[in-house]
């Protein structure tokens, strides 16, 4: 490692800047361990692919900025923003928004010279100088739920830490979150971080972010709502051992996000709850569980055994089981059972990716296991 250069102050107590590039790497990696990530390390799956290869700087953000509006992508966006694969089904300006290559005023102004075709450069895309459409609506909306977040963290300081709502609501049950001290809850957080639950669109998500540093915004609200809602498990790890991979990690919009999916958060509900099986059907064909889960890759069909392993039956499920012992124990004890809801694809749901997850417009959908989900663009304020 080269020395720091001479005009840096020393670093106070407790805190100390490693002096060793192997002292770097096990600082950078503390995090992992003290979490609970043990066992052999996590092996990257045989050809998946990073959904957001990720190369920062305010050139690149711009080149993603062009990239969207001429290829058509911000204009679509409010169909294509709940894909789980494929690097144009957001905007993937996250990281870049959150590492300040490029500010949400920037993304504005570009939208809006597109949309008033002043933007020369993007005559030939679709809708060029043919006002705001629904994707470009969508992503400032996405925008816009970004500064909510920010305003409702200056509100509350460092309240947004706090695992329980504040003011309590009535009827809230404080008790029900498991502490890490309690005793099954080490195993089943252990789990919970190599992805190996038993619930595939979990296990996808958390090996996704563990290799690649990013995980879809639909993605997120799911293993949220798992860890939260049906492991009960303290939502607080979660939001760190975000903090700790995303490569567009945000304060504000994690931890704001955290609290919300948490049911502890602006309009805090204990009853909001996804439904896991439902949502991987509806917004997976198979390719995202397969791709992050080659145990998986040999499960054929439509059935909701690719989701929930526990569901399958002879060779299939000795199949996946042949891939060694965390591959048997999702299969035959899976941390929560779930079984997939009837109903059709929707494709509307929220988020996108941008620092909030909200619907566009402020619509209201059916959402979870039937519940109607609020989601006013104007609630909390």
């Amino acid at each position: 490692m080269h020395p720091l250069p001479p005009n840096i102050p020393p670093q106070a107590e407790p805190f100390r800047i490693p002096p060793t590039l192997d002292g770097l790497v096990s600082a950078l990696q503390a995090p992992l361990k003290d979490l609970g990530l043990q066992g052999k390390p996590l092996e990257f799956p045989e050809g998946a692919r990073s959904a957001h290869p990720f190369v920062g700087g305010e050139m690149q953000a711009q080149q993603r900025m062009r990239h969207l509006i001429s290829s058509g992508a911000a204009s679509n966006y409010k169909d294509t923003r709940n894909g789980l694969l494929g690097s144009d089904f957001s905007t993937k300006l996250s990281a870049y928004l959150s590492h300040g290559c490029i500010s949400a005023r920037s993304i504005h102004d570009s939208l809006a010279s597109f949309e008033d075709g002043s933007d020369s450069a993007a005559a030939a895309a679709a809708g060029h100088g043919k006002g705001e459409n629904r994707g470009t609506a969508c992503i400032r909306f996405e925008l816009l739920w970004r500064d909510f977040f920010r305003l409702a963290a200056l509100q509350v300081g460092a309240r947004l830490f706090a695992i329980h709502p504040f003011p309590i609501p009535r009827g809230y049950d404080a008790a029900a979150w498991q502490t890490l001290a309690a005793a099954a809850t080490p195993a089943s957080l252990g789990r919970f971080l190599r992805g190996t639950t038993g619930c595939a669109l979990v296990d996808a998500s958390q090996r996704e972010l563990y290799h690649t540093g990013y995980t879809s915004n639909r993605t997120r609200q799911n293993v949220a709502s798992y860890l939260a809602k049906r492991l009960r498990i303290d939502w607080r790890v979660g939001a760190e051992w975000y903090e700790c991979l995303l490569i567009d990690y945000d304060v504000a919009s994690n931890w704001g996000n955290w609290r919300y999916s948490s049911g502890v958060g602006n309009d805090p509900r204990q009853d909001r709850v996804f439904n896991q099986v439902k949502q991987a059907k509806d917004y997976d064909a198979g390719e995202y569980v397969r791709m992050w889960c080659p145990e998986l890759r040999t499960v054929r069909g439509g059935g909701d055994g690719l989701w929930m392993p526990a569901l399958l039956k002879g060779q299939e499920r000795e199949a996946v089981c042949a891939h060694g012992d965390e591959a048997r124990e999702m299969v035959e004890k899976p941390l929560v059972a779930i079984h997939g809801a009837s109903g059709g694809k929707r494709r509307n749901g929220g988020g996108g990716g941008e620092g909030g997850h909200g619907k566009c417009k402020g619509r209201k959908e059916k959402g979870h296991n039937g519940r109607k989900e609020v989601k006013a663009a104007n609630e909390g304020i």
